[in-house]
């Protein structure tokens, strides 16, 4: 496999690429005819797959991203939408040279980008495994959401910091305490205006019709100590979807973080009994 500048990747290789009309910073690594991506949930980054990543690309190449607006890529103003999201990594798949069907994995909003990848471009998505999906957010919760949203945007993130880790990482989760510290804290560096953003955009998702429609293999993964997306609203994603599959594994939202070793054994099985 060649990236567009005819290079061939070695091990690892952090870039920064112009990609979609947008920059985002990206890494590919591992090797091997099997690609996989992953997309981290909403106010993570492509560290957030730190401790899941390595042991992917072992048999496979992974590319990994800071979507739009979050880590070091390019922040986001205005209205956005789940078709620019797939449209970016469609958009570094063609980049790097990635060419035929992918496997997508992603946690939270994250998820409903990799479904959405699947659903928009069915002939290059192989399977799916998506952990607590932000597939949308319930009338009702709304406008409580788009008010504590506009606190945020005010205030920064600071305000919102300990409710979204009461939620989001258990206490129960902590025992590794400088991973949790660690966490927060670049949660904390987040840009308010651009979290802000990626919100809205679930806000206004709708995305009950396409599920039913998804034709490639899904697994979608419950959080058994997850506050925000709790197991329930999981376990209704993976009965719109035609033949999906549901596990319920003892983590929290950020299970990428929180639990890297169930969450890979847990994809890594779903993916090798697909083939993907």
């Amino acid at each position: 496999m060649t990236n567009k500048n005819n290079k061939k990747p070695r091990g690892r290789s952090m870039d920064f690429i112009e990609a979609n009309g947008v920059a985002l910073r990206c890494e590919l690594s591992g090797g091997g005819d099997r690609a996989l991506v992953l997309v981290h949930e909403m106010g993570g980054s492509l560290e957030s797959w730190d401790d899941v990543a390595p042991r992917f690309a072992k048999s496979r190449r992974v590319l990994r991203y800071d979507t739009r607006g979050a880590g070091l890529s390019q922040k986001v103003r205005g209205e956005l939408t789940l078709d620019t999201m797939a449209d970016d990594i469609a958009a570094l798949l063609d980049q790097f040279g990635i060419a035929g069907k992918v496997a997508l994995a992603g946690i939270a909003v994250g998820g409903a980008i990799a479904l959405h990848f699947a659903a928009r471009y069915p002939e290059r998505a192989s399977a799916v495994a998506v952990g607590s999906p932000a597939t949308g957010i319930a009338a009702e919760r709304r406008a409580p959401a788009l008010e504590r949203l506009a606190k945020i945007e005010a205030a920064g993130m600071a305000i919102a910091v300990e409710e979204s880790m009461l939620n989001g990482y258990a206490p129960e989760l902590r025992g590794d305490i400088a991973r949790f510290e660690r966490f927060r804290t670049r949660w904390l560096g987040n840009d308010p205006s651009s979290y802000a953003t990626i919100w809205r955009m679930l806000a206004a998702a709708e995305m009950q019709d396409e599920l039913t429609r998804l034709k490639c293999p899904v697994l979608v993964i419950g959080g058994s100590l997850d506050r925000v997306r709790p197991p329930a609203l999981a376990q209704g994603v993976a009965k719109a979807i035609p033949d999906a599959r549901y596990a319920e594994i003892r983590t929290g939202h950020y299970m990428a973080v929180q639990t890297p070793d169930v969450l890979f054994d847990c994809i890594d099985e779903f993916l090798k009994s697909v083939g993907a």
